[in-house]
C-alpha cells in the first residue's frame, strides 16, 4: 500500500475492529452478566436491551468508517484488483462476506428492539409492542443465534483482510500479475512462443 492510502486503510481496520470486537463483547460478556444478574426473563431482556441500545450509535459509526475505507482502499487497487491473480476472486468474497454481516447486524436489530419494547416497563412502549405482537421466546431464540454469527462473519472479514495485506506484498503482486497474463494467453500461442525461443537458441 502506499503512503496516501493509510488514512483509508485506518478507517478500513478501525471500523472493522470495532465491529468484531463489539458484537463479540456483547455476545460474551454483556449478554453474559445481562443473564446473570437479571433473574427473571424480563430483567434479563432489559438489561441487554439497555447495553445493545447504548451501543448501537457507536457500532453504526463503526460500520460506516469501515464501508468508506474499504470503498476508497478497492477504488485505489482497481487496478490490482484487475491484473493479479487471486485478488478479484478475495474481494468478491470479502464484498459477499460483508453483505452477510451487513444483514446479520440489521436482522438482529430488528429482533432486539422487538424484545425491547416487549420487556419494557414504559406505556408507550407497551402500547408500540401491542401493535406488533411477537412470539418473544422465538424472538430470543434467534437472536442468541444471531449473537455468534456476527463476531463470526466479521471474524472472517479480518481474515481476507490478513490475505489481502499477504498478496500485497511485492513478489505476491509479480507472481500474481504474471499468473493472470499467462492464463489469458491461447495454450498454442504459448506453445508457438517456446518453441520460438527453443528454435531461436544458439547452439552450444
Amino acid at each position: 500500500m502506499s503512503e496516501r492510502s493509510t488514512g483509508l486503510r485506518s478507517l478500513h481496520d478501525l471500523g472493522l475492529a470495532a465491529w468484531f470486537g463489539g458484537s463479540l463483547m456483547g455476545a460474551v460478556g454483556l449478554n453474559g452478566a445481562a443473564r446473570n444478574e437479571g433473574g427473571t426473563w424480563r430483567d434479563t431482556a432489559r438489561i441487554a436491551s439497555a447495553g445493545w441500545a447504548k451501543w448501537t450509535p457507536v457500532n453504526a459509526a463503526a460500520i460506516a468508517v469501515h464501508l468508506v475505507g474499504a470503498t476508497g482502499l478497492l477504488a485505489v487497487n482497481a487496478d490490482r484488483v484487475a491484473t493479479q491473480r487471486g485478488v478479484g476472486a478475495s474481494t468478491v468474497a470479502k464484498t459477499l462476506l460483508t453483505g452477510a454481516a451487513l444483514a446479520a447486524t440489521a436482522y438482529s436489530r430488528v429482533l432486539g428492539k422487538k424484545i425491547e419494547l416487549a420487556s419494557s416497563d414504559s406505556p408507550e412502549d407497551a402500547e408500540k409492542a401491542a401493535e406488533h405482537p411477537v412470539d418473544t421466546d422465538e424472538a430470543q431464540r434467534r437472536l442468541t443465534s444471531m449473537q455468534w454469527v456476527i463476531p463470526a462473519l466479521t471474524g472472517g472479514l479480518l481474515v481476507l483482510n490478513a490475505l489481502h495485506g499477504e498478496q500485497q506484498r511485492p513478489e505476491e503482486q509479480a507472481r500474481g500479475r504474471w499468473e493472470r497474463a499467462r492464463s489469458m494467453v491461447p495454450p498454442m500461442h504459448m506453445a508457438h512462443m517456446a518453441h520460438m525461443s527453443h528454435c531461436g537458441r544458439p547452439a552450444d
